[in-house]
């Protein structure tokens, strides 16, 4: 049973030896309007922000890396997804470290996306300093 479809925000990160998904999602019906489409209301940085007050303890118990405190929200590659409410049809932006094909299948299964009703592209927003 596929997911409901979700629009969102995250991240890759390189953790011992792996590449790891960080995001926040939204379901449609809660994300904001933004034109002709849906987004999520955080910002990267507003989201890496929360993680940082939160401490150690919400991200181990999410599987996610407690050394994420020690860096800036933009140094791993990020992306977004946004809905088209004129087209019915997703796009993922990420960062083109992130753009192989093992690891957006990852973030299309992590956000309930059907492959032929999305679009992987680019965006000079989304450039990170760290590699992968």
């Amino acid at each position: 049973m596929r997911l409901k479809p979700l629009v969102g925000i995250f991240w890759g990160v390189r953790w011992s030896g792996a590449i790891v998904l960080i995001f926040d999602k939204t379901d449609l019906d809660a994300a904001e309007p933004y034109g002709e489409f849906l987004t999520h209301p955080k910002g990267h940085y507003e989201f890496w922000e929360e993680l940082r007050k939160e401490g150690v303890g919400p991200l181990k118990r999410r599987g996610w890396p407690a050394m994420l405190l020690s860096y800036e929200y933009e140094q791993w590659p990020r992306g977004r997804i946004v809905y088209n409410t004129k087209t019915n049809f997703f796009t993922l932006y990420a960062d083109r470290k992130l753009q192989s094909g093992a690891i957006i299948q990852r973030i299309i299964s992590e956000f309930g996306l059907a492959s032929e009703n999305c679009a992987v592209q680019s965006d000079p927003h989304y450039r990170s300093t760290e590699t992968l």
